[in-house]
């Protein structure tokens, strides 16, 4: 049970992360757009979604079909909101909308660190304004970008353990069923936080191997020792203090 638990959390995660990087890459554009409706419609779904705790946002989705018990297009098609908004959906939808406000501000940060006169330069060459922030300014955006959107799935991993509210059967959740019938509290509280501590640690290495890989590119910078380039570092100081 508590390996279909670690299933869930993380497809959830990659799930929810997918929606809200997505969302968070267009609100941001639209955030800095010079159209105030455009930008004030991004402004307003940032405020909702970052002023409201995410547990409270999950149970509303949940408990949508309390005011829209059916859903569908007159004549084509039609079913229950309780059947299509099952709780894996409902914390889907819950976790990715409100990942996409705090996502879409990183982002925002990411592409204010670049250069104006970047994209200036890229419409004098024929570019559209969107050519720009594709092809120029979000590659370079990306160093500013990765280390806090690393924190962000980091956070997302363990966020989904809120997910049980709504019945989304997740490790927590799992552990919670097993340890009402066995009385084994502690041992399956410890089993799920080694399982977070584990999975936190890779998240770790390959935010750690990101931020690496954008970094080639600054020349500004030197690029960060590798976990294996610390030890050698480390030990060879150390022979040396000894010699």
């Amino acid at each position: 049970m508590l390996i279909q638990g670690i299933g869930v959390a993380i497809i959830l995660t990659v799930v929810a992360m997918v929606i809200g990087v997505a969302l968070g890459v267009v609100t941001a554009i639209m955030r800095l757009s010079k159209n105030p409706v455009v930008s004030g419609v991004a402004w307003l779904y940032i405020w909702v979604f970052r002023g409201t705790p995410v547990y409270l946002q999950l149970l509303m989705w949940f408990n949508l079909a309390l005011i829209f018990p059916y859903i569908g297009i007159p004549g084509v098609f039609q079913g229950r909101m309780i059947d299509l908004l099952t709780p894996f959906v409902a914390a889907s939808i819950g976790l990715g909308l409100n990942q996409g406000a705090y996502t879409s501000e990183v982002v925002r940060g990411g592409i204010l660190s670049v250069d104006e006169g970047q994209t200036e330069a890229a419409q004098a060459i024929g570019m559209t304004r969107l050519q720009a922030m594709r092809k120029i300014v979000l590659p370079q955006a990306m160093r500013v970008i990765i280390p806090p959107l690393g924190n962000e799935v980091i956070g997302m991993l363990k966020t989904t353990s809120l997910a049980s509210a709504i019945g989304v059967s997740e490790i927590l959740s799992e552990a919670q069923h097993i340890y009402y019938v066995n009385n084994r509290i502690m041992e399956l509280l410890i089993v799920c936080a080694i399982w977070y501590l584990g999975a936190v640690s890779l998240l770790s290495i390959g935010q750690f191997y990101l931020e690496r890989f954008f970094a080639k590119g600054s020349s500004s910078k030197q690029l960060p020792l590798t976990p294996l380039q610390h030890l050698k570092k480390f030990f060879g100081t150390n022979r040396k203090a000894i010699r």
